[in-house]
């Protein structure tokens, strides 16, 4: 307790993480990590740890965030008949093969790396908000071997940068002329065989830096896991139902200026 007393800040800036995140999760279909990631890189530096360390435990904890929060996503989809099941089993062995090489690359590469990863990702899927076809560009899914690659780059470079199945997993199957709500439900599957073999490797295997945030065990800060998952977990269904009331179309559009405006603001600080 005497700990919050003193970083009271810092605790009401990751409730609020948890907040934003889950709002915009119901609210617009955004995944968690998309969000929680930036926030967690600028509020780490602004406590005083490093951008290469902010970006590592940002990463990592977000991906921790994703666990509980999927397996509640999943539920809801699985209950609307909106997960695909045959699909998954064809892909989970090897989105864990992409999943266990990013993990890996993460407790051993420059954060700064990771920092221009995602940067482009997220300034990539901002640009796909605004400016994507709705049209799909390829009639079906590719055949095994170009679906295991897929699955493959998904587990990777989820992994790498502490997102979820839905930034990567639902463009791609609805580039591939796959049903969108169906696209939504399997990415939240997609989103729990990610983000549970990533943050406990993260968590056991990565060696907590020496200027890591307080409350960092590995690289996955359990503070800001404690402050965050409930209140995403809470707020997501008040976003679902903000979004028969507002105008989550043009939401959508301000988040992706502002998504776009982050992505690039990271990636201009990494290549300073």
């Amino acid at each position: 307790m005497e700990w919050v007393a003193n970083n009271l800040t810092t605790v009401l800036s990751l409730i609020g993480t948890g907040v934003f995140a889950g709002l915009l999760a119901g609210l617009l279909g955004v995944g968690g990590g998309i969000v929680i990631v930036p926030v967690l890189y600028f509020l780490f530096q602004a406590l005083g740890v490093s951008a290469d360390t902010a970006m590592v435990v940002a990463t990592a904890t977000s991906l921790a965030t994703i666990v509980p929060t999927s397996v509640s996503s999943i539920r809801a989809h699985h209950s609307k008949g909106n997960v695909d099941f045959a699909l998954l089993k064809a892909w989970a062995f090897f989105i864990l093969i992409g999943v266990l090489a990013g993990s890996v690359i993460v407790t051993r590469i420059d954060g700064n790396y990771l920092t221009i990863l995602f940067g482009v990702i997220a300034t990539l899927s901002a640009l796909n908000m605004l400016i994507g076809k709705k049209d799909a560009l390829f009639s079906s899914l590719p055949g095994k071997i170009g679906q295991r690659v897929i699955a493959t780059a998904i587990g990777l470079f989820s992994s790498l940068v502490g997102i979820g199945g839905g930034t990567l997993t639902v463009p791609t199957l609805t580039f591939c002329n796959y049903p969108a709500h169906r696209a939504v439900g399997t990415a939240a599957a997609v989103g729990l065989i990610i983000s549970l073999p990533a943050a406990l490797t993260l968590l056991v295997a990565g060696n907590t830096p020496t200027d890591a945030p307080p409350g960092t065990y590995g690289f996955v800060n359990l503070i800001g896991f404690i402050c965050i998952v409930p209140l995403t977990v809470l707020f997501a269904p008040l976003g679902a139902a903000l979004a028969a009331k507002l105008d989550a179309a043009m939401l959508k559009k301000v988040f992706a200026v502002v998504l776009i405006i982050t992505g690039l603001r990271m990636l201009v600080q990494a290549a300073l």
